[in-house]
């Protein structure tokens, strides 16, 4: 079971990502889109997902529309280079449990991903 799951389709800042948080022995798959993402969320079950809002073929949004008929618990933080108040709004209603954004400032990514999968584990 993956710890992480990291779902971008820029494959520098998965590999960026993935990297990092190994070093910090944390397991971490990662996913080029929402349908792989969708894929490894039901084989691995994630504690912590980031998950980029704008993809190619299926958005952030609509990945977790589908995460939560399934898995209504799972930690999300949703992750742009956009502000887009309506995204946003509706990635809350969604159950989200944070926002970042790109590029990563990697002492608050670090932070956050740390605290959230510390709660998992408590």
């Amino acid at each position: 079971m993956a710890e992480l799951l990291i779902v971008d389709d820029e494959s520098d800042i998965r590999e960026f990502s993935r990297n990092f948080f190994k070093k910090r022995k944390i397991e971490v798959s990662v996913a080029s889109g929402g349908r792989q993402a969708l894929d490894l969320i039901a084989a691995e079950n994630p504690a912590l997902i980031l998950l980029d809002v704008r993809m190619e073929e299926i958005t952030g949004i609509e990945v977790l529309r589908e995460l939560r008929k399934s898995n209504p618990a799972v930690k999300v933080i949703m992750v742009s280079g956009v502000e887009d108040e309506e995204t946003i709004k509706e990635a809350n209603a969604l159950g989200v449990i944070g926002y970042i954004h790109k590029p990563f400032i990697l002492e608050e990514l670090e932070k956050i991903v740390l605290a959230q999968l510390n709660n998992c584990h408590a």
